[in-house]
Order: structure tokens, then C-alpha cells, then sequence
């Protein structure tokens, strides 16, 4: 398929030496081993070959998603565990962890209906969970048309596609639709496994977005950049203020603006449902997530050297791949932040 093909020869573009069959990372001294969220795969992809580039150090990540990424981390199988969930900070002190935000993005959700563009179909966030809960089953259902005038929809059965896998993508998505819709919130809940009411899984956002490239009829949620790669119709979102915006850099910024990390222990912040006429309703940040007391200085050191650049000098990279960057001020305080921490 012409996406698994694109992410393979990034793959070795990249010289990501992952090992697709296991976990056998921790080779050498100074290696540096990551696994976990998928939604910021395109981007560590890049700035894994710049910095390779610049320095002749690797940097080797597999995609596995967040949860897969948090027991990895857990288990002391990588350098760094990459999520989209943070943890909270009774965990990380229980685990000898800590965390820091390195980048916000936004998950969307994507179709694949005939005559229907990117950016020209509106969803309400009740709407959403009312599809993924398999109480609108239809396209030509009243609810969709409604705030869909002009759009023709055919008498077409949805098909709800979900992460199927252990996804900070999945807890996004899942808490956004657990604050805007009660029935979600009792029923369903949030986190990077939930018990799903209606659809069919794939694995990551690749397999997510695959998916409704290729069936008719179908509805998912990727992080943006899967998106706009595939050439796939995102939708247009109302947002907590009543606002329809569409998913963009600057949405995601807008989601951003309220947000004081200050005020949270170990950054622990959900973005979902920010406030603001401009902000997008499903942003959100991944985290790394780092031992206080690495079994490998060489490594944990060489990642965070790396963290640094990325955070200072790689931000061309996050806005051509469609991420927003953390502020300056907000650089320094995960600089102190690591001075604190990692010892």
C-alpha cells in the first residue's frame, strides 16, 4: 500500500534501525532507544535524519504507541518512552520516572466519502460521540445533514474505524468525546484502551489512516499529518466556544494559548476542549517520559542532548510537518525542569 511504502523508506531514509520484531534495543552504550506514540511519528522521523546529519548520532524509535511506549519505558527496554497520554505524577514517583512536554498537535477526524473535500464537512463533538457510540449509523442521517447543508449524503451505513492498540491518540479522542458527551463519559470513559461500542480496529495512525483511505464510507481519527499525507478528508470541528474551526497549525496554538504549565507537577496537562474562538477542540501535547536514574548515562544523556537541539534548533521541522513548538519560556522552564530531575 502506497502509505506503508512511504513510512518504510522514511524509515530507512531516516537510518531508524528499529527492529519491527521485538524490543531488542539496549545494544550498546550511548544508543539511543525510544518506542511509543505513533501521532509523533512523522516529526521524530525528521528530526531523527537532521540531527543524524548534524552529528552522526542516531536516533532509533519505533512506533508502537503510547501505552506500548509507557511499559517499555517502564521496563527499562528504551531511553525514552514517547506519549500522548501524560502520566500523573503518583505514577511517574512510583516508577522512578519524570516527563516533559516536547511538542502539541491535534488529532482530526478523516472520511472517505464521495464529493466530500478536506475541511468541508462539520462535526459538533456530541455528534462524534453519538457516531462512535453506533446511535448514527447512517450518512443521510438528519443530525449530519443538519449542520451539513448543501452536502448530499448517501443512504450509506458509517463505518466507525478506532485505534486498536494502546493509543495516547485513542485517549485524546476519547477524553475530548468524554467531555462533551455524558453518555460517552459513562459508558465509554477515556484512556488509551477503551472498551469500544461500535467499529473495527487498526493498529497506529498509519493503520488508521490506511483504513479509510481504502473503504467507502468510513470515519477515523489520526493526528493531522497523516491527514494532509494521504490526502484524506478532515473534518471541521465546533469547538468548546461554539466557533467551526479547522485543524491547522494555528488551531492548535490557539488550544495551547490558555494553558499555564506552571500550575502541574511534572507538566501532567489535557489540553481537549480548550477555550477560545480560534481553538481547535482536540489538540494535545506528547510527552517523553525519562528514568530519574537512567541504567545507561551515555544514552539518557545523548537523548536529552538530542531533546535539547530539537526543542532549540529543530523547530522548522515541527511547522513543516504541521506540529506547533513549545514557546521559549517554556523550553527553559523543561530545561530546569531536567536539571531537577535527571540525574
Amino acid at each position: 500500500m502506497t502509505g506503508s511504502l512511504f513510512f518504510r523508506n522514511t524509515w530507512r531514509q531516516a537510518t531508524l534501525a528499529c527492529a519491527l520484531a521485538g524490543f531488542a534495543l539496549a545494544a550498546h552504550a550511548g544508543d539511543i532507544t525510544g518506542a511509543g506514540s505513533t501521532f509523533v511519528y512523522p516529526l521524530l522521523v525528521k528530526w531523527a535524519a537532521t540531527y543524524h546529519t548534524k552529528t552522526g548520532q542516531e536516533v532509533n524509535y519505533q512506533p508502537t504507541g503510547s501505552g506500548n511506549g509507557i511499559r517499555q519505558i517502564k521496563a527499562a527496554n528504551v531511553t525514552f518512552g514517547a506519549s500522548d497520554m501524560p502520566l500523573k505524577p503518583d505514577e511517574l514517583r512510583a516508577a522512578g520516572l519524570a516527563q516533559f512536554p516536547l511538542v502539541i498537535g491535534g488529532v482530526v477526524p478523516i472520511v472517505n466519502l464521495d464529493g466530500v473535500a478536506a475541511g468541508q464537512i462539520r462535526f459538533t463533538g456530541q455528534l462524534l460521540a453519538d457516531i462512535y457510540l453506533g446511535k448514527i449509523a447512517s450518512w443521510n442521517d438528519p443530525a449530519i445533514s443538519a449542520i451539513n447543508p448543501g452536502i448530499h449524503f448517501p443512504d450509506q451505513k458509517i463505518l466507525v474505524v478506532h485505534r486498536s492498540d494502546s493509543s495516547g491518540t485513542t485517549f485524546n479522542w476519547a477524553d475530548y468525546l468524554s467531555k462533551v458527551s455524558g453518555e460517552w463519559k459513562n459508558s465509554v470513559g477515556a484512556g488509551t484502551i477503551v472498551k469500544w461500542p461500535a467499529g473495527v480496529g487498526a493498529s497506529g495512525n498509519e493503520g488508521v489512516a490506511t483504513y479509510i483511505k481504502n473503504v467507502k464510507g468510513a470515519i477515523g481519527y489520526v493526528e493531522l499529518t497523516y491527514a494532509l499525507q494521504r490526502k484524506l478528508p478532515y473534518a471541521v470541528m465546533q469547538n468548546r466556544d461554539g466557533a467551526y474551526v479547522s485543524p491547522s497549525r494555528e488551531s492548535f496554538s490557539a488550544a495551547v494559548a490558555s494553558v499555564n504549565w506552571t500550575q502541574q507537577t511534572d507538566f501532567y496537562q489535557v489540553i481537549t476542549d480548550a477555550p477560545g474562538t480560534q481553538a481547535w477542540p482536540i489538540a494535545g501535547a506528547v510527552f517523553v517520559i525519562m528514568p530519574k536514574i537512567p541504567k545507561d548515562q551515555a544514552s539518557a544523556q545523548g537523548a536529552l542532548a538530542f531533546f535539547k537541539w530539537a526543542l532549540n534548533d529543530g523547530q522548522a521541522d515541527a511547522a513543516a510537518e504541521h506540529y506547533v513548538a513549545l514557546p521559549p519560556g517554556l523550553v527553559k522552564q523543561i530545561e530546569t525542569y531536567w536539571r531537577d530531575n535527571f540525574k
